[in-house]
């Protein structure tokens, strides 16, 4: 099935390597959703026990310095789709509602687009949220065009947005699963629609409360951000919907086992509403968030048994991460133990342009090419995954891409290792916040005052000491370099666009 296609191999794997693969390797990249850089075993975590990601680093290499590129989920996961910062790309950079249209237009290159052209089988599985449809929103009760398959996807299994975004059901392919015709779905994220109970009217039928926001619409006993009626065939069970997707991620690499594939696996977990099955409460010693994160274990570890049982383990790159910090109170009464430190001992949180708000875990397996159980502090986000994935398959990268190819870090071969002249962080929500790191340094601007913020990372990673007024030449430095970086965003003008503070 491979003979037609020209293999090339990067520098470090050519054909003449003995340890090189025969073939290009297989990718899987799993992405998390709010999982803190202390929430693991393997990144310090106490309170709650993570083996098969435990496994994962001891397999491989775990790096100590990887951010995401926003400090929130739909332009964070846009920048590993496309290699380009969600802040360059306005239509992107804020947080998608359930009917937002596709914000990646169909024609952009894009990671699975790219490998696709070079023989891969793509697929992606698990949320979504970076919009569907053309403009108005997506046809919920007929076929979903735009969707992941005009990006490069072969396959998708998804849910539009969040598990506190209505509409609450799964998507394969252009189709909602499940729907019954006579029961079509409706959806608003304006005004109420329907007469079906929501959390603010019916708290007595809310089996998860809320703290803030999340009382419209109740599906499975949980108040949601906006307002649907129909689909009830359709809706998902949030206790199932961990083993949902997993088992979609196992049937597509059994079915794409005999060919280059690229997965992208990304999870609910532990995103609000922390509703993990059953069989997971209690396994933590942190409450309901800890037990979201022993489930978000247990499907990595049965991806990693399935690798196994296809003998695909040796020829395939895995990469975990997580699509921004932690946090613990994001609206429902879910938080469990505060006494365990999600973003270990940085500073801030999910939305946060503090370490704490982007610095995540992430980990790569490679067996025979990543040295197992080895630590890289190169800095790295999302946005090197596409210039990596290029390289790794021999696939043209086009110009205009932010990252690099951090390939030569994954092999610790970091002599080699391009450098990027700063990393620059722009978050739309709650009026616009900017941060720059250049080596140690990090500078954040808040948008209450415009004042510039300046931290040593070397010496003080939880950003406790602004050194601002004593170092002016390095304050004035990374000024400019903001100033350079930052594009205006028009989303910014639309304060209260959608009815609820939303949640990443």
């Amino acid at each position: 099935m491979l003979t037609a296609l020209a293999l090339s191999f990067p520098a470090g794997l050519c054909a003449t390597d003995p340890t090189a693969p025969k073939v290009r390797p297989n990718i899987i990249v799993i992405l998390a959703d709010d999982i803190g850089y202390g929430d693991l075993s393997c990144y310090g975590a106490k309170l709650v026990q993570t083996p098969n990601l435990d496994r994962l680093a001891s397999e491989g290499r775990r790096f100590s310095d990887a951010h995401s590129p926003a400090a929130s989920c739909t332009p964070s996961r846009r920048a590993l789709l496309t290699g380009r910062y969600s802040w360059r790309q306005p239509e992107g950079a804020h947080i998608a509602p359930g009917d937002e249209a596709i914000t990646i237009k169909p024609g952009t290159f894009t990671l699975p687009e790219m490998l696709k052209r070079s023989g891969y089988k793509t697929g992606i599985v698990g949320k979504w949220h970076l919009g569907l449809g053309n403009e108005g929103g997506p046809d919920w009760n007929g076929e979903i065009k735009p969707s992941p398959l005009d990006l490069g996807f072969d396959h998708s299994f998804i849910m539009a947005a969040t598990g506190d975004r209505v509409p609450t059901v799964y998507i394969e392919d252009r189709h909602v699963v499940g729907l019954d015709p006579a029961d079509p779905i409706r959806v608003s994220y304006r005004a109420k629609i329907g007469d079906e109970p929501t959390g603010a009217e019916h708290p007595e039928l809310l089996k998860l409360k809320h703290t803030h926001g999340h009382d419209m619409t109740i599906v499975n006993g949980v108040g949601r951000i906006g307002w649907m009626t129909g689909g009830r065939s359709a809706r998902w069970t949030d206790e199932d919907m961990a083993d949902t997707f997993t088992k979609k991620a196992v049937e597509f690499l059994e079915r794409e086992k005999d060919r280059p594939f690229f997965l992208y696996f990304a999870t609910h977990n532990i995103h609000v509403p922390r509703v993990p099955n059953p069989r997971h409460l209690g396994r933590s010693q942190c409450g309901t968030r800890g037990d979201a994160i022993v489930e978000l274990d247990e499907s990595v570890g049965a991806l990693m048994a399935t690798l196994e049982r296809l003998k695909l383990v040796e020829n395939t790159l895995v990469i975990f991460s997580s699509d921004n910090g932690g946090i613990m109170d994001d609206g429902y009464e879910d938080v469990g133990n505060f006494d365990h430190p999600c973003n270990g001992t940085l500073r801030g949180y999910k939305g946060s342009l503090f370490e704490g708000g982007h610095r995540v875990p992430f980990i790569a397996r490679w067996p025979g090419r990543i040295q197992p159980g080895t630590v890289c502090p190169q800095l790295t986000d999302f946005a090197d995954f596409l210039p990596t994935a290029a390289e790794l398959s021999g696939a043209p990268v086009r110009s205009g891409i932010d990252g690099v190819s951090i390939l030569p870090s994954l092999l610790g071969q970091t002599a080699g290792q391009q450098q990027r002249p700063y990393h620059y962080w722009e978050f739309y929500e709650q009026g616009g916040r900017r941060a720059l790191r250049q080596g140690d340094w990090k500078a954040i601007i808040q948008p209450w005052d415009g004042n510039l913020e300046l931290y040593d990372l070397a010496n003080d990673i939880g950003e406790t000491n602004n050194l601002a007024t004593q170092r002016p030449e390095i304050a004035g430095r990374m000024r400019r370099l903001i100033d350079e970086a930052h594009r205006p965003d028009p989303n910014w003008k639309e304060p209260g666009r959608w009815p609820v503070q939303t949640t990443p």
